[in-house]
């Protein structure tokens, strides 16, 4: 509407025009002040209620998100900040496999172990219950430990309680045991715990850590490896050598030219990470190696830690 045109409508409509533009010069002007003009009504807020509050939100960081907390748009943040905590520690810890007993080990250690804080959580207020692990095959129940991870962790499983039970039935059949033939030779890289209990001195526990051992490593390369096994004292290990002999032919082993640094810490000998990525990275740097020669030339790997690992690499 041209300004002109405003003087051909009667008086009346002029007069509603002025009127409506006043309005709404009102309403906008009103919008803008009377923030300024209206008092603040403060919200008290006790120091109780503070007390909870902070109470409150100090059990959400102990929470392990749900599904249904994460729909929960006020509580989206925490659970995204959470997870993206778990997939880093996922991605940057460094862990190690040792022997201990689900029934006594610390939080600490559980950690050390490759579990994260939460499972470890879980296992203490199991524990903490009366909760008892009487079999390797109990810590698989764990909430939150997947079937690959207890696998990996199962072979250095020990219970004491369990092993003390067995002493007993040891002590009870010693008459048996002093029966056992000593001139038996078995494969070591091909017998089973039934096989190995033929043999003075080896009894239930340690038959299953030769066999439990024997698989971390992917089979024996030599009978001295048997001074590795957890628990396996030096007279106990003269006693029983001679009844071994070794097939290394079965051994499984690792592509050092397409392992992933997981893979290769997998293995006891490279276990430490320092070593595992050394030889990563030098892999990635050669593009190819062709021999255990190759690694010589790393500071993390001495003369003995080539000679152990030797076995178990092929340079495909």
């Amino acid at each position: 509407m041209k300004w002109k045109d405003f003087f051909y409508f009667s008086k009346s409509q002029r007069t509603g025009i002025i009127v409506l533009l006043s309005l709404i010069f009102l309403t906008l002007i009103g919008g803008i002040l009377l923030p300024y003009i209206l008092p603040k009504k403060e919200i008290e807020i006790d120091d109780a209620f503070l007390s909870e509050a902070k109470k409150f939100k100090s059990t959400l960081k102990d929470k392990e998100p749900t599904w249904i907390d994460y729909k929960n748009k006020s509580y989206q943040n925490y659970s995204e900040n959470n997870y993206n905590s778990y997939k880093n520690y996922d991605k940057d810890a460094h862990y190690e496999l040792f022997t201990f007993d689900p029934n006594t080990t610390d939080s600490a250690n559980f950690v050390k172990l490759g579990l994260k804080p939460y499972i470890a959580k879980n296992i203490l207020k199991y524990r903490s219950k009366g909760g008892k692990f009487k079999s390797a095959d109990d810590f698989a129940k764990v909430y939150g430990i997947s079937s690959e991870k207890f696998e990996e962790l199962k072979p250095y499983i020990s219970i004491k309680e369990v092993e003390k039970i067995a002493e007993v039935k040891a002590s009870e059949t010693a008459a048996y045991n002093s029966n056992k033939t000593q001139n038996i030779v078995l494969e070591l890289n091909s017998a089973d715990t039934a096989s190995l209990k033929q043999i003075k001195g080896i009894g239930t526990s340690f038959a299953k850590r030769i066999v439990g051992y024997r698989n971390v490593l992917g089979g024996y390369a030599s009978v001295e490896q048997l001074k590795e096994v957890y628990g396996m004292k030096p007279e106990m290990y003269e006693q029983i050598r001679s009844s071994f002999t070794v097939n290394p032919s079965p051994i499984r082993k690792i592509n050092i030219n397409t392992a992933s640094i997981e893979k290769l810490k997998s293995h006891p000998y490279l276990r430490d990470f320092e070593k595992a990525k050394a030889v990563y990275e030098y892999r990635r740097k050669k593009i190819k190696l062709y021999s255990i020669d190759d690694l010589k030339v790393l500071d993390e790997l001495n003369e003995e830690d080539l000679k152990k690992l030797e076995p178990y690499l092929e340079f495909k």
